[in-house]
């Protein structure tokens, strides 16, 4: 999925660990006030581990045979909406007042059909993929919460979020990897 996605601004499949992880303010990195109290933090690549959630790949496969399908049926609407037009400009100069209006208002009308079914479709897509994402992102989550709870951690930042203001970080801080370890394991049980 993380390939162009034709014609359509879909989301890639990410998540979106909310509460859990959490962006650092562009503006500052940890306030001062956290750092008196001690507060301990560790970081975590979320599209990394996404990406090595068990289940993912079939996920990410899933839902791009959908949209490819999603994708050709827009494409033979606008197929059959190009055609129309062709054969009305050909047509055109032989057609009445009255009739090229008629194929003129047909056209328009073909038009919306495309554009309200292509909205359908997205939309259709983008429930395909929370429902595709949304268990893992519950196990991705529920593992976070886990190590972030066992090593009494004040808060775990996602360094691959936008605008996470984390320019450099300590690796001892990463839990990438045990969370991927972890969802490996609960996935082997």
């Amino acid at each position: 999925m993380e390939r162009q996605r034709a014609q359509w601004a879909l989301p890639a499949l990410a998540v979106v660990l909310v509460g859990t992880v959490a962006a650092v303010p562009a503006t500052r990195g940890i306030d001062s006030h956290a750092q008196q109290a001690g507060a301990r933090i560790a970081y975590v690549n979320s599209q990394f581990v996404l990406q090595q959630t068990p289940g993912y790949a079939m996920a990410e496969s899933t839902y791009a045979r959908e949209l490819q399908s999603f994708q050709r049926e827009v494409q033979r609407l606008r197929d059959q909406l190009d055609s129309n037009i062709t054969a009305y400009q050909q047509r055109s100069i032989g057609l009445s007042q009255a009739d090229r209006q008629a194929k003129e208002a047909e056209i328009r009308q073909m038009q919306q059909q495309l554009e309200t079914r292509s909205n359908a479709l997205r939309t259709r897509a983008d429930e395909r993929e929370r429902e595709l994402v949304s268990p893992l992102e519950e196990r991705i989550k529920a593992v976070i919460e886990g190590l972030r709870a066992e090593r009494n951690l004040s808060i775990v930042f996602d360094v691959a979020a936008p605008g996470n203001g984390i320019i450099a970080a300590d690796r001892a801080l990463d839990l990438t990897s045990q969370v991927v370890q972890r969802l490996r394991q609960t996935q082997q049980q």
